[in-house]
């Protein structure tokens, strides 16, 4: 997918290799990254050829979520159609994540705040570097949380923790994501790229057919699970 310039997307050996790629912001999200992370999602649900995938950010951040300085340049009139164009292509984009049959790996390599928490919390496998860092950072700009997180976050960590992490705020380290539950491993930083590598590179070799019937049962994702533009 040459067009693509936000997020860069190849698929080599049965695994799609997507990255985040604004690292002069951070990686974060405006309409076209948005629009552009849901092509790469259709394509990795279209293509038969995906066993596995991998999401990442380039340079040194995952995702810091919404690019506010695109929402502030926008007229007050318009502000929320254009927010509701960002969060429509980005719950498409998660909604067919959640039901491709290839399991999809999330390597957080920094910073994961509002809109790429909420990212991170989509994976069914986060492996995060010792100097990540995670966010909810909603309500500190007036915003309600979205991206699938108010679905998946009281299901992983549960409903207090999950309340708490949204009203404050508060920042976690890697460590404190992994102790709850919100990361499956912590690596260290120049290991991280390698170990996400190796694992999506197994999985994809894996056997399919029971890949495929354990990534539809229970154990991955309730079948009623949707998205909607205020959050799930």
């Amino acid at each position: 997918m040459e067009s693509l310039k936000n997020v860069l997307f190849e698929v080599r050996e049965h695994v799609a290799h997507i990255t985040l790629n604004r690292p002069e912001v951070s990686n974060a999200m405006n309409l076209e990254m948005s629009r552009e992370f849901y092509e790469a999602a259709f394509e990795c649900e279209q293509s038969s050829d995906v066993r596995a995938v991998l999401i990442t950010g380039a340079g040194r951040a995952f995702c810091s979520g919404g690019d506010v300085k695109s929402f502030a340049a926008q007229e007050p009139s318009r502000l929320p159609a254009y927010y509701r164009r960002i969060t429509l292509f980005l719950h498409q984009a998660i909604h067919r994540f959640a039901r491709m049959r290839a399991p999809v790996v999330m390597a957080v390599n920094g910073t994961a705040g509002g809109g790429g928490m909420s990212l991170a919390c989509a994976g069914d496998i986060v492996l995060a570097s010792e100097s990540a860092r995670f966010t909810m950072a909603y309500t500190q700009i007036g915003l309600t949380p979205d991206g699938s997180s108010t679905y998946y976050l009281p299901r992983i960590i549960g409903l207090r923790r999950s309340l708490e992490l949204a009203l404050t705020n508060r920042v976690l380290s890697a460590r404190e994501a992994e102790a709850i539950g919100l990361v499956t491993r912590v690596i260290p930083d120049d290991q991280l790229m390698a170990h996400a590598q190796t694992l999506v590179a197994e999985l994809a070799k894996g056997p399919h057919a029971g890949l495929r019937r354990t990534q539809t049962s229970p154990l991955r994702r309730d079948e009623r699970f949707t998205c909607r533009a205020d959050g799930v």
